[in-house]
């Protein structure tokens, strides 16, 4: 079997007009919806089994969640038209922009990209940010999925519902492992003591028997971690960029229907400048209150 391309100049075209082209009529790669944000949200798939293997820290290894950060930043960076990124645990979503172009919306090359991009980035950078005390010596595993949100609206929710389940999660973790670790608990004694608490209880637990006042844990394990292209104001709210670009929209107004077609090209650049906005970073902040979301309207 001979390599696509390696029989010298033309080979590549004369294989594909062989008789057995017609097998491609069987691919299917459907493209995600026009005018609507996709998100693409990879997951550890048996991280169980793969932490426990690598020793990570419980209940948050700092370490891992590093490295999930970098790899997630390798992708941020390689696909401009994600503008907003969310991880937590052992997992990372990724949303582009409602007018994104990426492979035509192919589902399948957005998918098997990304996926492959940050598992790739996950292994390359283990080392540097596990140390040499801990090697990889099984193989990590991302799974994958891309949904399509039709508004910001839902999209907001999104995102909203990956920070409420990391705060859950980590509130749940955190007095259940300081259980364990601190207060001679077993895994299932730690269980059954938990069992029917609710927040308020877990706070309770953790600071009358462990001292631990949840608020103080650091915000990367409270809130997870946020990929933004803006600087936050003095709110939180993510700062607005390309402040030509309003003045354009402004200008439209008084513009003849003449003279709007060779206005048009000059807009599109405008608003492209200002959805592009600074290098992509890492944040811990809550992103709850529609004055966030808010702010990044244009994309």
């Amino acid at each position: 079997v001979r390599r696509k391309g390696a029989g010298g100049p033309g080979h590549g075209a004369a294989m594909a007009n062989t008789r057995f082209m017609y097998v491609r009529q069987f691919e299917e790669d459907p493209a995600c919806l026009r005018n609507t944000y996709m998100v693409v949200r990879l997951d550890g798939r048996g991280f169980t089994k793969f932490t426990k293997a690598h020793g990570f820290a419980k209940p948050n290894d700092v370490r891992a969640l590093a490295l999930m950060n970098r790899a997630a930043l390798d992708v941020a960076k390689q696909f401009s038209e994600i503008f907003v990124a969310f991880g937590q645990s052992d997992e990372y979503s990724f949303a582009f922009r409602r007018d994104a172009q990426v492979f035509g919306r192919r589902q399948s090359k957005i998918l098997s990209t990304i996926v492959s991009l940050f598992s790739a980035a996950y292994v390359f950078y283990w080392a540097e940010e596990m140390g040499k005390d801990c090697p990889l010596t099984t193989i990590p595993q991302f799974d994958g999925r891309i949904v399509i949100y039709p508004s910001l609206t839902n999209l907001a929710d999104y995102f909203r519902w990956r920070q409420a389940d990391c705060h859950i999660n980590n509130l749940y973790n955190t007095v259940f492992w300081a259980l364990v670790n601190k207060g001679g608990y077993d895994e299932r004694a730690a269980e059954q003591k938990l069992s029917g608490t609710v927040s308020k209880d877990k706070h309770e637990i953790m600071f009358s028997q462990f001292g631990i006042n949840y608020n103080n844990e650091p915000a990367m394990f409270r809130k997870g971690s946020l990929i933004l292209r803006h600087d936050l104001d003095d709110q939180g709210f993510p700062k607005p960029v390309g402040e030509d670009a309003p003045a354009a929209d402004a200008a439209v107004g008084e513009t003849s229907m003449a003279g709007l077609e060779q206005e048009r090209p000059k807009r599109k650049k405008q608003r492209a400048k200002a959805r592009v906005a600074g290098p992509p970073q890492v944040l811990h902040v809550d992103f709850m209150k529609d004055a966030f979301w808010d702010a990044l309207a244009d994309y």
